[in-house]
């Protein structure tokens, strides 16, 4: 009997899903600027760090995202120093 070892498809299906979690961390910075951004902030630095670490070839989007999910976190701590709140309405 004749056995073949399997083709290793982990590189391309790794940078692959490296592309699709800088893009979710872009959407995550971005939303989080606007709504929950306790929760978006956090997840949109955690993809964009991720990745970075695995490769991607979107570079610029997981930096954005690294970069809004950062600013997510300084609009949190900016809106809880001056409102004692985390929530904001525009134009108040």
């Amino acid at each position: 009997m004749d056995t073949v070892a399997p083709a290793r498809t982990t590189a391309p299906a790794r940078r692959s899903d490296a592309d699709g979690t800088a893009v979710a961390s872009f959407i995550l910075g971005l939303l989080g600027t606007f709504v929950l951004n306790i929760v978006f902030g956090p997840l949109a630095i955690t993809l964009g760090a991720v990745a970075l670490v695995r490769g991607t070839r979107r570079r610029a989007r997981a930096l954005l995202g690294l970069f809004l999910g950062i600013a997510d976190i300084a609009i949190l701590a900016t809106l809880i120093t001056t409102h004692q709140s985390i929530s904001w309405t525009p134009g108040f």
